[in-house]
């Protein structure tokens, strides 16, 4: 598949033929689906816990004799049953949601979806990325300027793979929204799902080749 890579101006500049081992594949939409959820699953906090009787405070002695007051017997305060006693059945945080999915699985998941942007022309390839100062402004006026130039690329989410660690392009992400930045060597299937949009320098995709291939 050839594809234009652009300056940062929007000019086409050349074409590429994208590798076919990652950009070439067909939808396997099963294979996604088991992708997603073990990365879902695996970025999941258990943060709900509530204590049970042998947490909370209190109940150290009996609240009362065991006979001879009329009374229902009870042995402490910390019963599920009193106020401000232990919870039964509640959530813990002991909970593990991980699940583990093997790396082949993975890689291929994530090149379905890189050859489904693909195909519809939803990644953009410049032939450089960079920025003289690490400034907000400077970035969203840049990519407001390929928006207007580049027919196809509209609104929606942009995700960023860039070749190695650029501060001053990642600082001058930051702050814009609906934008985010990744390096191509941690490119995963969650990321680039989440985003309409993909753009990526074209040293990129040499790193996408030395990482996944």
């Amino acid at each position: 598949m050839k594809v234009p890579i652009y300056n940062q101006k929007g000019e086409e500049v050349k074409r590429i033929e994208l590798p076919k081992e990652i950009f070439g594949l067909e939808m396997n939409a099963d294979l996604v689906h088991q992708v997603i959820l073990s990365q879902t699953s695996n970025r999941r906090k258990s943060i709900a816990h509530s204590k049970d009787r042998g947490e909370v405070s209190g109940g150290g002695r009996k609240p009362w004799a065991q006979k001879g007051l009329g009374r229902a017997r009870h042995g402490s305060t910390r019963s599920p049953i009193w106020r401000h006693g232990g919870v039964t059945f509640g959530p813990r945080k002991e909970k593990i949601f991980k699940k583990k999915i093997p790396k082949k699985m993975k890689r291929k998941a994530l090149f379905m979806a890189l050859s489904a942007k693909a195909k519809s022309h939803l990644i953009l390839l410049l032939d450089d990325l960079k920025i003289k100062e690490p400034k907000t402004k400077l970035m969203a006026g840049l990519i407001e300027g390929l928006r207007k130039k580049i027919e196809g690329f509209g609104r929606g989410r942009l995700l960023i793979a860039l070749p190695g660690m650029d501060r001053d392009i990642i600082r001058a992400s930051r702050n814009i929204a609906g934008v985010e930045t990744v390096q191509a060597k941690d490119l995963n299937l969650l990321d680039v799902l989440s985003s309409k949009y993909l753009l990526l320098p074209e040293e990129s995709i040499k790193v996408l080749r030395k990482t996944f291939l």
